[in-house]
């Protein structure tokens, strides 16, 4: 297990090495000037060249990445060009505001889908199972930007249940007012609870028809014991890689999710970060983005492990 966790953290290190190296050198040529667009259209050229300088800007890129590496093991990730504030202080309560987001979403989806993709596998070629896998093709196929539209429709301006828009004040958790939480979690639930349900149904039909659980039943153990005991558990081991995928994903899904809410956490965060050139925080947000990815896949290893102790981590 030692030897696994090493091997593993060291490969995260160095895919976090190379995906700064990537943002760095995408940061490097996307169009325009930085300067330009910090100061205004309005800015004298001597303005501008002193705010390159007070940039960094007038500096070599080469020297400009080893300093930015640097900061980010000392867990410095510069100040923001724009905010002109550490970036750990923008990013600090929108990255709350996505991770109570991504928690409500999570916590509805997976349960919830495990669950009923263990039904729709006992209950295989039912009614309720073709109408429940066509009702997860669909939400698979539609975008999280349609399933948000369709939602504001139906529950903001048709039946007025729910608010529009998921904006809050500077500084106010979104807690305050739960409501505006429950458009964004169903859109952002759709595509994660329809791909685990299928996942879950496909896995308990093929272990439901393998020999030793046909055995089980044969020798009179009642269905419960043997779905608990036997067929839920072999069937997670495949479902536990598709969650802990969509995981990472769901920061995918809160870009899109959280701009059509305005919900103001890092999705929306990002986006600013890019039409405004703030290339310290854009390569932060690319960071925590891919390790989020990395810590995922990892932690989907480790439950393996722990589910299946046939599965050495070595």
């Amino acid at each position: 297990m030692t030897r696994f966790l090493v091997r593993r953290i060291s490969l995260i290190v160095v895919t976090l090495l190379v995906v700064s190296t990537a943002i760095f050198a995408i940061t490097e040529i996307l169009p325009g000037d930085v300067a330009q667009m910090v100061m205004g259209q309005g800015a004298t050229e001597q303005n501008l060249k002193h705010i390159r300088e007070t940039l960094g800007r007038d500096r070599p890129a080469p020297v400009r990445y080893l300093d930015w590496i640097g900061g980010v093991v000392r867990g410095d990730m510069g100040d923001s060009f724009v905010q002109k504030i550490p970036v750990t202080q923008v990013i600090a309560p929108r990255l709350a505001n996505s991770l109570i987001l991504a928690g409500f979403a999570f916590l509805v989806a997976v349960p919830s889908a495990v669950a009923i993709g263990v039904w729709m596998g006992v209950r295989q070629g039912s009614k309720t199972d073709h109408a429940v896998s066509v009702g997860s093709l669909v939400a698979i196929s539609l975008p999280e930007f349609v399933t948000g539209v369709l939602l504001i429709i139906v529950f903001s301006s048709f039946l007025g249940w729910l608010p529009s828009s998921s904006a809050i004040l500077p500084g106010t958790s979104p807690l305050t007012r739960p409501l505006i939480l429950v458009l964004p979690t169903l859109t952002l639930t759709g595509v994660l609870f329809a791909y685990i349900m299928r996942m879950t149904r496909a896995n308990v039909i093929e272990v439901l028809n393998t020999q030793y659980v046909r055995t089980a039943v044969l020798k009179g153990l009642p269905m419960r014991r043997v779905l608990l005991r036997h067929v839920v558990p072999n069937a997670m081991l495949p479902t536990i890689s598709v969650i802990a995928v969509n995981m990472g994903w769901m920061l995918g899904g809160l870009i899109i999710v959280e701009n059509v809410f305005a919900y103001p956490g890092l999705g929306q965060l990002l986006l600013t970060a890019i039409n405004t050139r703030d290339v310290p925080l854009l390569q932060t947000l690319a960071l925590i983005i891919a390790g989020t990815y990395a810590l995922s896949n990892l932690v989907a290893d480790l439950s393996y492990g722990a589910l299946d102790p046939r599965i050495r981590l070595t």
